[in-house]
């Protein structure tokens, strides 16, 4: 399936910003969706995800209580609530998805077929 993730851009520390992630021609029921970022130099990491079928989520713990991944049945789309957002925050963010993810495997961004094109996040000090 093809994402298109939108919603980037650039704040100020303490601010807020929406991302969202769709799929192309193609519904999001039995997938698992996840957020992750690539900060320059660093490795991908796991930013948030949400099992559709049953709404459950999971975080990464630097993002607990500021970030909420949810999903919209009627939009077909998975968002993603970026609150009192840090510097460490900035990154370019990218949603991805996939049928087959077990629990275990959410946060392993091998896990996912299917990726969006990233969208820039910067959050200034």
């Amino acid at each position: 399936v093809q994402l298109q993730a939108s919603g980037g851009g650039l704040v100020q520390a303490g601010g807020s910003l929406r991302l969202s992630c769709a799929p192309s021609g193609h519904t999001f029921r039995g997938y698992t969706v996840a957020w992750f970022r690539q900060a320059p130099g660093k490795e991908r990491e796991f930013v948030a995800g949400i099992r559709w079928n049953s709404g459950s989520t999971a975080y990464e713990d630097s993002v607990k209580g500021r970030f909420t991944i949810s999903k919209n049945n009627d939009r077909n789309t998975v968002a993603l609530q970026m609150n009192s957002l840090k510097p460490e925050d900035t990154a370019v963010y990218y949603c991805a998805a996939d049928r087959n993810v077990i629990l275990s495997s959410m946060r392993d961004s091998r896990a996912y077929d299917s990726w969006g094109q990233g969208t820039q996040v910067t959050v200034s000090s």
